[in-house]
């Protein structure tokens, strides 16, 4: 049976969340859990699941966790039995067959990194986030672990990008768009104009420069970028979607028709919040690191947790990480 190493003190909402959604992870596959924190602490968290033995959750302690507002790098210095130290030498040891945090980002991918190392022919780790689109969920990276990229680093990142779209989304083969400032091959900066270059000679199926307008139009399958654009494509994107709702909301209620057109358009309304929600997706696989790891969203909820539970799981059983290390050893081979 799959063991997944879960960070329980992760999370905006930790270790409750993480616990309630370990626990329906647990009911559901055929998994076991181990559930990485203060042993008091969880065993409080766990007295809402009394058969959570039975579930095949267990505690392994960890004193420590990393706070959100700490510097990663200095607070896993000081915290060698930080939670999320404990879970990544779990897999590094091969007790655990992969790693899920909703906690610090970058405390994750370091740790992640240092204990896991990486896939040969790979740089540097990306966070792949699958987004919506007009047509079909697409895949964004990178979504935060790099915030300075090399040309061949975007290059990395679209194939493993394209590894995860046919292994997570069943897309036979993905179309891969690099976001720029413009279509054409000239635009962008140096970065994106170099990996324009290295893209059109790789054999990913490169359809060319994605526009930002174009991100959720459904035009590619995989949208390659740097981290820190990435991540604020995605933190804008979230803002908007609140804000999209609240305003609808307000517009719909403000008088009696419409209030009425509101109560008649709950329906699809709640069908617009599933596809938007990133809870659905659970969470993003760091690509590029030798073994499995989940990074899900700092306010991952108990659905959440549940959902990158199930994506480590499916991960762990279909030999993801051998069908990357092949497509980047192809892709290494053609841009020779």
């Amino acid at each position: 049976m799959i063991r997944i190493a879960v960070d329980a003190m992760g999370g905006d909402h930790a270790p409750s969340a993480v616990v309630d959604g370990a626990a329906s992870a647990a009911r559901h596959l055929a998994v076991r859990i181990a559930l990485v924190g203060p042993t008091s602490v969880l065993q409080e968290a766990l007295a809402s699941h009394p058969d959570w033995r039975a579930l095949g959750l267990e505690i392994v302690e960890a004193p420590e966790a990393v706070e959100m507002a700490e510097a990663a790098a200095a607070a896993l210095r000081r915290k060698p039995r930080a939670s999320i130290r404990v879970a990544a030498d779990l897999v590094a040891r091969r007790e655990a067959a992969a790693l899920f945090s909703a906690g610090h980002t970058g405390a994750t991918v370091l740790a992640a990194h240092a204990a896991f190392g990486m896939i040969p022919g790979v740089d540097r780790p990306a966070l792949a986030t699958t987004i919506p689109t007009r047509a079909r969920p697409a895949v964004l990276l990178d979504a935060g672990a790099n915030v300075d990229c090399r040309p061949q680093h975007l290059l990395q990142f679209a194939v493993m990008g394209s590894v995860y779209a046919r292994v997570a989304l069943g897309i036979d083969r993905p179309r891969v768009g690099l976001l720029s400032s413009g279509e054409e091959e000239t635009k962008g900066n140096e970065l994106t104009r170099e990996a324009h270059r290295l893209l059109k000679a790789s054999p990913v199926n490169f359809i060319g420069n994605v526009e930002g307008r174009e991100i959720y139009s459904g035009i590619a399958d995989v949208v390659v970028c740097d981290g820190f654009t990435g991540n604020v494509v995605l933190k804008t994107s979230e803002g908007l979607v609140d804000a999209v709702e609240t305003l609808l909301g307000d517009e719909l209620k403000g008088t009696f028709s419409s209030h009425v057109g509101y109560l008649l358009s709950r329906r699809a309304f709640r069908r617009f919040r599933r596809r938007v929600d990133y809870s659905e997706y659970g969470g993003a696989p760091l690509l590029g690191v030798a073994q499995l790891a989940i990074v899900g969203h700092g306010r991952s909820s108990a659905k959440a947790v549940r959902n990158a539970i199930a994506v480590a799981h499916r991960f762990a059983t279909s030999d993801f990480l051998r069908r990357v290390e092949h497509d980047i050893a192809t892709a290494a081979v053609a841009d020779r």
